[in-house]
């Protein structure tokens, strides 16, 4: 079965809108990646500052490759066009990050009537 990665970011409520609006701009960036399953951003209702990003992958070694290529070149970038540090990297909007993993062990989709 898939493994699931969840990244817990602490996020300022200032830097809320900073965050999803990144996020938005990079829709598309891992929908390609081999092993991809699914992506949720997900936002804090209460009681606590931490979004959740869920990614769903086929295996770890799907999850590896991707860390280990697209999602690295994307946080390396140097902001200009030709990666000679044209322009300055902006600033994290989260504090602070953990990553959790899990395996599905069960899952169930809604019943079709």
């Amino acid at each position: 079965m898939s493994i699931v990665k969840i990244n817990a970011l602490t996020v300022p409520a200032e830097q809320r809108e900073v965050l999803e609006r990144r996020f938005a701009s990079r829709a598309g960036a891992v929908e390609s990646s081999d092993g991809f399953e699914w992506f949720e951003l997900l936002r804090p209702v209460e009681g606590t500052d931490q979004y959740l990003v869920y990614t769903r992958w086929r295996s770890e070694e799907d999850f590896q490759a991707w860390m280990e290529g697209p999602m690295k070149a994307a946080h390396q970038g140097g902001g200009g066009a030709d990666g000679a540090g044209g322009a300055e990297r902006p600033k994290p909007a989260a504090s602070a990050s953990t990553v959790w993993s899990f395996e599905v062990v069960q899952q169930a989709a809604p019943k079709k009537g």
